[in-house]
């Protein structure tokens, strides 16, 4: 089933649906949570373009190792500054791009974030369980509704808890400080070695067989549902009421 949506634009052109994973810190997992996307955009006919903004490469070199026989997936080198032609010529897209999937820098500057987020008619945040992460999260959304300009009433920002493991301390922590966003929170997905398998075949976990990925596919049914359909979110509060209260409400444990 062929899945390519356009969004209205200028003066009544089209433009693909475009979707940012976003985290100002490194090694929150954009990568792998951009590179998963886009596989499944392309295993349903969304006939994807992956941008990689990111210096060190990741998704592009996931792209150069994945199989002829996977659904293609259209890739640009962003990071790559080439003087010879304009930026906006470097970062075209085939005109039949469904969707437009960034996988964003880390440590990005306010000018930086409004080019990334510009037309984005959705931003993935992933955060981890460490109190670190928790604090560059809690500033960064800071940041996209201040400096970004995103509007939370239209449902364009959704958080995933990322490498959880449950039962543990900095779990209930996490989601704790998720629980005190008024930000959808969009899936929770485990530390598991799926991910790594997947990806150092160029693939995502939707390429895989379905046994393989069975135990993570609800937590990525609630995500691609966000991306695709703006699904709702997660219930992250103990006593099971609407999980949305005051950005920074949250504080931390000492």
């Amino acid at each position: 089933m062929l899945h390519r949506p356009t969004v209205q634009g200028v003066a009544g052109a089209t433009r693909p649906r475009r979707i940012v994973v976003l985290n100002p810190k490194g090694g929150s997992g954009k990568t792998t949570l951009a590179t998963n996307i886009a596989a499944y955009l392309a295993r349903i006919g969304g006939n994807p373009a992956l941008i990689d903004y990111d210096p060190q490469g990741s998704a592009m070199h996931w792209l150069a190792v994945r199989p002829e026989s996977a659904p293609l997936i259209h890739g640009v080198a962003a990071y790559q500054r080439r003087m010879n032609i304009t930026r906006s010529f470097q970062l075209r897209v085939p005109p039949d791009c469904g969707y437009v999937v960034v996988d964003s820098p880390a440590g990005y500057d306010a000018a930086q974030l409004r080019e990334l987020t510009r037309d984005a008619d959705k931003v993935v945040m992933p955060v981890l369980p460490s109190r670190f992460d928790i604090h560059a999260a809690s500033r960064a959304i800071a940041d996209l509704l201040l400096v970004a300009k995103l509007d939370r009433t239209r449902g364009q920002l959704g958080v995933v808890a990322n490498r959880t493991r449950r039962n543990t301390k900095v779990f209930d922590t996490l989601m704790r400080f998720l629980g005190s966003l008024d930000i959808p929170v969009v899936t929770i997905l485990r530390d598991a070695q799926v991910y790594v398998r997947a990806s150092e075949q160029g693939l995502g976990i939707y390429d895989l067989k379905p046994y393989e990925f069975a135990t993570e596919l609800p937590a990525w049914q609630s995500l691609t549902g966000f991306v695709t359909r703006g699904a709702g979110a997660l219930d992250t509060s103990a006593g099971g009421d609407d999980a949305r209260v005051r950005v920074n409400a949250f504080e931390y444990d000492r």
